[in-house]
């Protein structure tokens, strides 16, 4: 066995990558198949994916659109459809601003596919990302549609909108590598988008994942006491009735003897607004010490990372 302490990463790095390479990345975690990676292995990948219905993978890439309309009809068409996990905000009269996932994106054209607005988002997404669309909207149905001007709007103009704004549109993710206990109480907070560690298909008896089972070092027990060493006993005793499990049964039903000290990996993907809420309630004195344990510090990160959105957040001692 393996204990490792709890931590996180923000994945800024995501920002700088292609939608379709930012959806392998964080889909492959699920399986643990991030070495399968190529230059070329995003859209086959990507394909299957959608193709099989795992369509909160799609949820880890964001587009920012302004849609500029002739007439405010086709905007309030659209506000009436109300339109499932978007930001969407009125600029002006004729002007819109709307984020949403890839997923939010298919599938309100899946649901509202005969609303003009509808059919010219898609459209401009569908030729614009065509990987995302293709079995929903092949190339030959796309029509330009009259009095919709949709345009794409780059991260770099994000960054600039005014705060609040900001705060509903920019989305950032932050791998936890923590235990099951903790991210049983994170993907609780639905308007995020989640990918896990699956140990239905993850054998941990595998090579590449050193022939063992991994667990994260229990905040409550101090290394040396009888408790840490109650708890080690615990975990030692359960790898091997795991792993022997594994001999004649699946991944999926030989994890059924898994505790919540187990590693797992998990993306969050939200919006600031979103990540606000979360370090209220995370953070607070009457939360999951283990919850404290990695939110904390990362509120001390996201103040330096975007100040005028998290300096207001303070923390019980």
């Amino acid at each position: 066995m393996k204990v490792v302490s709890p931590s996180y990463e923000i994945l800024k790095d995501l920002d700088e990558q292609s939608l379709a390479s930012r959806i392998e990345v964080c889909g492959r975690l699920c399986y643990k198949s991030e070495d399968k990676i190529t230059p070329e292995s995003a859209p086959p990948f990507i394909r299957r994916i959608l193709k099989h219905g795992h369509n909160s993978v799609a949820e880890m890439a964001v587009l920012t659109l302004k849609i500029d309309l002739d007439s405010d009809a086709m905007s309030a068409q659209l506000f009436a459809a109300q339109p499932k996990y978007f930001q969407l905000d009125r600029i002006d009269k004729k002007t819109l601003l709307m984020s949403g996932s890839v997923r939010a994106f298919r599938e309100l054209f899946l649901e509202h596919h005969t609303i003009k607005i509808v059919k010219a988002i898609t459209t401009y997404l569908a030729d614009r990302h065509p990987l995302f669309f293709e079995d929903i909207l092949p190339k030959r149905a796309l029509v330009i549609q009259q009095g919709v001007n949709v345009e794409k709007i780059p991260l770099s103009e994000v960054e600039k909108m005014p705060a609040d704004l900001f705060a509903k549109h920019r989305y950032i993710a932050v791998k936890f590598i923590v235990n099951r206990a903790v991210t049983h109480e994170m993907v609780r907070h639905r308007p995020c988008g989640f990918l896990q560690e699956s140990q239905r298909y993850c054998r941990y008896s595998d090579s590449k994942f050193g022939s063992q089972v991994t667990f994260i070092k229990p905040l409550f027990y101090q290394e040396g006491t009888e408790e840490y060493r109650i708890w080690e006993q615990a975990m030692a005793e359960t790898e091997k009735l795991y792993v022997s499990l594994l001999e004649t049964s699946t991944a999926q039903a030989a994890r059924t003897v898994l505790p919540n000290s187990c590693k797992t990996e998990l993306i969050v993907y939200a919006n600031l607004l979103q990540w606000y809420h979360m370090f209220r309630l995370r953070t607070s004195k009457g939360a999951d010490p283990s919850m404290r344990e990695v939110m904390i510090p990362l509120l001390d990160d996201f103040k330096k990372e975007f100040p005028g959105i998290f300096d207001t957040l303070s923390v019980e001692s």
